[in-house]
Protein backbone atom coordinates (compact mmCIF):
# COMPACT_ATOMS: atom_id res chain seq x y z
CA UNK A 1 0.00 0.00 0.00
CA UNK A 2 2.84 2.35 0.93
CA UNK A 3 4.67 1.54 -2.30
CA UNK A 4 1.53 2.32 -4.28
CA UNK A 5 1.13 5.67 -2.52
CA UNK A 6 4.78 6.54 -3.11
CA UNK A 7 4.47 5.57 -6.74
CA UNK A 8 1.35 7.72 -7.13
CA UNK A 9 3.13 10.62 -5.46
CA UNK A 10 6.07 10.19 -7.84
CA UNK A 11 3.77 10.12 -10.87
CA UNK A 12 2.02 13.23 -9.62
CA UNK A 13 5.39 14.99 -9.40
CA UNK A 14 6.12 13.92 -12.96
CA UNK A 15 2.79 15.36 -14.09
CA UNK A 16 3.60 18.67 -12.38
CA UNK A 17 7.07 18.70 -13.96
CA UNK A 18 5.64 17.88 -17.38
CA UNK A 19 3.09 20.68 -17.07
CA UNK A 20 5.85 23.11 -16.10
CA UNK A 21 7.99 22.04 -19.06
CA UNK A 22 5.05 22.42 -21.46
CA UNK A 23 4.33 25.92 -20.12
CA UNK A 24 8.01 26.87 -20.42
CA UNK A 25 8.17 25.55 -23.98
CA UNK A 26 5.00 27.38 -25.04
CA UNK A 27 6.11 30.70 -23.55
CA UNK A 28 9.61 30.37 -25.04
CA UNK A 29 8.26 29.50 -28.48
CA UNK A 30 5.79 32.38 -28.22
CA UNK A 31 8.52 34.90 -27.49
CA UNK A 32 10.66 33.32 -30.20
CA UNK A 33 7.90 33.72 -32.78
CA UNK A 34 7.44 37.37 -31.83
CA UNK A 35 11.20 37.92 -32.18
CA UNK A 36 11.16 36.07 -35.52
CA UNK A 37 8.46 38.31 -37.00
CA UNK A 38 10.17 41.47 -35.73
CA UNK A 39 13.26 40.69 -37.75
CA UNK A 40 14.38 44.27 -38.37
CA UNK A 41 14.22 45.22 -34.70
CA UNK A 42 15.91 41.98 -33.61
CA UNK A 43 18.89 42.28 -35.91
CA UNK A 44 19.21 46.02 -35.39
CA UNK A 45 20.18 45.07 -31.83
CA UNK A 46 22.25 42.03 -32.75
CA UNK A 47 24.21 43.76 -35.51
CA UNK A 48 24.62 47.12 -33.75
CA UNK A 49 28.20 46.44 -32.49
CA UNK A 50 29.50 46.06 -36.05
CA UNK A 51 28.87 49.74 -36.83
CA UNK A 52 31.11 52.58 -35.70
CA UNK A 53 27.94 54.42 -34.62
CA UNK A 54 27.48 51.98 -31.72
CA UNK A 55 27.26 53.72 -28.34
CA UNK A 56 30.48 52.14 -27.04
CA UNK A 57 32.52 53.34 -30.00
CA UNK A 58 31.04 56.84 -29.77
CA UNK A 59 31.90 56.98 -26.08
CA UNK A 60 35.50 55.96 -26.72
CA UNK A 61 35.69 58.43 -29.61
CA UNK A 62 34.66 61.22 -27.23
CA UNK A 63 37.26 60.10 -24.70
CA UNK A 64 39.91 60.04 -27.42
CA UNK A 65 38.90 63.52 -28.61
CA UNK A 66 38.94 64.85 -25.04
CA UNK A 67 42.45 63.49 -24.49
CA UNK A 68 43.67 64.99 -27.75
CA UNK A 69 43.81 61.74 -29.70
CA UNK A 70 42.09 60.71 -32.88
CA UNK A 71 40.09 57.57 -33.53
CA UNK A 72 39.74 56.25 -37.03
CA UNK A 73 36.27 55.30 -38.29
CA UNK A 74 35.85 51.69 -39.27
CA UNK A 75 33.43 49.68 -41.33
CA UNK A 76 33.04 45.92 -41.38
CA UNK A 77 30.72 44.30 -43.88
CA UNK A 78 29.33 40.88 -43.06
CA UNK A 79 28.85 38.27 -45.77
CA UNK A 80 26.79 35.11 -46.13
CA UNK A 81 28.21 31.97 -47.74
CA UNK A 82 25.35 29.48 -47.50
CA UNK A 83 22.09 29.34 -49.43
CA UNK A 84 19.88 28.77 -46.37
CA UNK A 85 22.32 30.17 -43.83
CA UNK A 86 20.59 33.50 -43.28
CA UNK A 87 17.21 31.86 -42.66
CA UNK A 88 18.74 29.34 -40.24
CA UNK A 89 20.60 32.10 -38.39
CA UNK A 90 17.36 34.09 -38.23
CA UNK A 91 15.58 31.14 -36.59
CA UNK A 92 18.41 30.46 -34.12
CA UNK A 93 18.69 34.10 -33.15
CA UNK A 94 14.94 34.39 -32.64
CA UNK A 95 14.99 31.26 -30.46
CA UNK A 96 17.84 32.69 -28.36
CA UNK A 97 15.84 35.91 -27.96
CA UNK A 98 12.81 33.84 -26.96
CA UNK A 99 14.78 32.01 -24.27
CA UNK A 100 16.20 35.30 -23.00
CA UNK A 101 12.78 36.98 -22.80
CA UNK A 102 11.18 33.92 -21.21
CA UNK A 103 13.99 33.35 -18.69
CA UNK A 104 12.19 35.04 -15.73
CA UNK A 105 9.15 32.82 -16.35
CA UNK A 106 11.39 29.75 -16.71
CA UNK A 107 13.01 30.44 -13.34
CA UNK A 108 9.59 31.03 -11.78
CA UNK A 109 8.25 27.69 -13.02
CA UNK A 110 11.34 25.81 -11.87
CA UNK A 111 11.22 27.43 -8.44
CA UNK A 112 7.51 26.71 -8.19
CA UNK A 113 8.23 23.04 -8.90
CA UNK A 114 10.98 22.59 -6.28
CA UNK A 115 9.68 24.96 -3.58
CA UNK A 116 7.19 22.49 -1.99
CA UNK A 117 10.16 20.24 -1.09
CA UNK A 118 12.06 23.05 0.66
CA UNK A 119 11.91 24.36 4.20
CA UNK A 120 11.20 28.04 4.76
CA UNK A 121 14.86 28.97 5.32
CA UNK A 122 15.89 26.90 2.29
CA UNK A 123 13.36 28.76 0.13
CA UNK A 124 14.86 32.03 1.30
CA UNK A 125 18.36 30.95 0.31
CA UNK A 126 17.17 29.54 -3.02
CA UNK A 127 15.30 32.77 -3.77
CA UNK A 128 18.40 34.83 -3.06
CA UNK A 129 20.60 32.48 -5.05
CA UNK A 130 18.32 32.35 -8.09
CA UNK A 131 17.49 36.08 -8.02
CA UNK A 132 21.07 37.17 -7.46
CA UNK A 133 22.36 34.68 -10.03
CA UNK A 134 19.90 35.95 -12.62
CA UNK A 135 20.88 39.58 -12.02
CA UNK A 136 24.61 38.75 -12.19
CA UNK A 137 24.13 36.70 -15.36
CA UNK A 138 22.26 39.58 -16.99
CA UNK A 139 24.97 42.01 -15.89
CA UNK A 140 27.62 39.80 -17.46
CA UNK A 141 25.68 39.62 -20.73
CA UNK A 142 25.27 43.40 -20.82
CA UNK A 143 28.97 44.03 -20.13
CA UNK A 144 29.89 41.59 -22.87
CA UNK A 145 27.44 43.18 -25.35
CA UNK A 146 28.32 46.80 -24.62
CA UNK A 147 32.03 46.51 -23.84
CA UNK A 148 33.93 43.27 -24.34
CA UNK A 149 32.43 42.08 -27.63
CA UNK A 150 32.48 45.50 -29.39
CA UNK A 151 36.14 46.09 -28.50
CA UNK A 152 37.05 42.56 -29.53
CA UNK A 153 35.12 42.82 -32.78
CA UNK A 154 36.62 46.20 -33.64
CA UNK A 155 40.14 44.94 -32.99
CA UNK A 156 39.82 41.62 -34.83
CA UNK A 157 37.48 42.86 -37.56
CA UNK A 158 39.85 45.62 -38.64
CA UNK A 159 43.15 43.82 -38.01
CA UNK A 160 45.14 43.16 -41.17
CA UNK A 161 48.54 41.63 -41.74
CA UNK A 162 48.68 43.50 -45.04
CA UNK A 163 46.61 46.09 -46.88
CA UNK A 164 46.30 43.61 -49.71
CA UNK A 165 44.31 41.21 -47.56
CA UNK A 166 40.67 42.13 -46.91
CA UNK A 167 38.63 40.80 -44.01
CA UNK A 168 35.53 38.91 -45.12
CA UNK A 169 33.62 38.06 -41.95
CA UNK A 170 30.66 35.74 -42.22
CA UNK A 171 27.37 36.43 -40.49
CA UNK A 172 27.55 33.01 -38.86
CA UNK A 173 30.97 33.79 -37.39
CA UNK A 174 29.73 37.11 -36.04
CA UNK A 175 26.58 35.67 -34.41
CA UNK A 176 28.44 32.68 -32.96
CA UNK A 177 31.09 34.87 -31.39
CA UNK A 178 28.51 37.28 -29.97
CA UNK A 179 26.43 34.50 -28.40
CA UNK A 180 29.45 32.62 -27.03
CA UNK A 181 31.02 35.70 -25.47
CA UNK A 182 27.74 36.87 -23.91
CA UNK A 183 27.05 33.39 -22.54
CA UNK A 184 30.62 33.03 -21.24
CA UNK A 185 30.56 36.40 -19.48
CA UNK A 186 27.12 35.64 -18.03
CA UNK A 187 28.50 32.45 -16.49
CA UNK A 188 31.68 34.20 -15.33
CA UNK A 189 29.61 36.74 -13.40
CA UNK A 190 28.15 33.88 -11.35
CA UNK A 191 31.46 33.61 -9.45
CA UNK A 192 30.35 35.90 -6.57
CA UNK A 193 27.04 34.06 -6.16
CA UNK A 194 28.73 30.66 -6.11
CA UNK A 195 31.29 31.96 -3.62
CA UNK A 196 28.47 33.24 -1.39
CA UNK A 197 26.71 29.87 -1.56
CA UNK A 198 29.86 27.88 -0.75
CA UNK A 199 30.62 30.24 2.13
CA UNK A 200 27.10 29.73 3.50
CA UNK A 201 27.58 25.98 3.28
CA UNK A 202 30.93 26.23 5.05
CA UNK A 203 32.98 25.02 2.07
CA UNK A 204 34.85 28.27 1.42
CA UNK A 205 36.66 30.92 3.45
CA UNK A 206 38.31 34.23 2.62
CA UNK A 207 41.67 33.02 3.98
CA UNK A 208 41.56 30.02 1.65
CA UNK A 209 40.85 32.26 -1.36
CA UNK A 210 43.69 34.62 -0.44
CA UNK A 211 46.11 31.75 0.12
CA UNK A 212 45.41 30.28 -3.30
CA UNK A 213 45.09 33.58 -5.18
CA UNK A 214 48.04 32.79 -7.49
CA UNK A 215 46.58 29.40 -8.32
CA UNK A 216 43.22 31.03 -9.00
CA UNK A 217 44.82 33.46 -11.46
CA UNK A 218 46.35 30.54 -13.37
CA UNK A 219 42.96 28.79 -13.42
CA UNK A 220 41.31 32.01 -14.62
CA UNK A 221 43.75 32.24 -17.54
CA UNK A 222 43.17 28.59 -18.45
CA UNK A 223 39.36 28.94 -18.24
CA UNK A 224 39.52 32.16 -20.26
CA UNK A 225 41.47 30.41 -23.00
CA UNK A 226 38.81 27.68 -23.10
CA UNK A 227 35.63 29.79 -23.06
CA UNK A 228 36.72 32.53 -25.46
CA UNK A 229 35.95 31.79 -29.12
CA UNK A 230 39.29 33.26 -30.23
CA UNK A 231 42.81 32.76 -28.90
CA UNK A 232 44.22 36.28 -29.29
CA UNK A 233 45.79 38.06 -26.33
CA UNK A 234 43.45 41.05 -26.66
CA UNK A 235 40.28 39.01 -26.15
CA UNK A 236 41.85 36.87 -23.44
CA UNK A 237 42.81 39.99 -21.50
CA UNK A 238 39.33 41.52 -21.82
CA UNK A 239 37.73 38.37 -20.40
CA UNK A 240 40.40 37.50 -17.80
CA UNK A 241 40.41 40.97 -16.20
CA UNK A 242 36.72 40.91 -15.14
CA UNK A 243 37.18 37.34 -13.86
CA UNK A 244 40.08 38.45 -11.66
CA UNK A 245 38.09 41.46 -10.39
CA UNK A 246 35.13 39.18 -9.61
CA UNK A 247 37.45 36.85 -7.72
CA UNK A 248 38.68 39.72 -5.56
CA UNK A 249 35.10 40.88 -4.98
CA UNK A 250 34.17 37.30 -4.04
CA UNK A 251 36.84 37.33 -1.31
CA UNK A 252 35.12 40.33 0.28
CA UNK A 253 31.70 38.68 -0.07
CA UNK A 254 32.93 35.44 1.51
CA UNK A 255 34.60 37.33 4.36
CA UNK A 256 31.40 39.23 5.14
CA UNK A 257 29.25 36.11 4.78
CA UNK A 258 31.35 34.09 7.20
CA UNK A 259 31.48 37.00 9.67
CA UNK A 260 27.68 37.39 9.74
CA UNK A 261 26.93 33.69 9.55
Amino acid sequence: MMATENRQSFLEHLDVLRAAIVKIALVTIGFGMVAFFFKEQLFSVVLAPKSDGFITYRLFDRIAAWSGGLSEPFSVRLINTGLAQQFIIHMKTALCAGVLCASPYILYQLFRFVSPALYENERRYVTRMVGGGYVMFGLGVLISYFLIFPLTFRFLGTYQVSGEVDNLITLDSYISMLVMMCLAMGLVFEIPMLSWLFAKLGFLSADFMRRYRKHAIVIILVVTAIITPTSDIFTLSLVALPMWVLYEVSILIVKRTVTHK
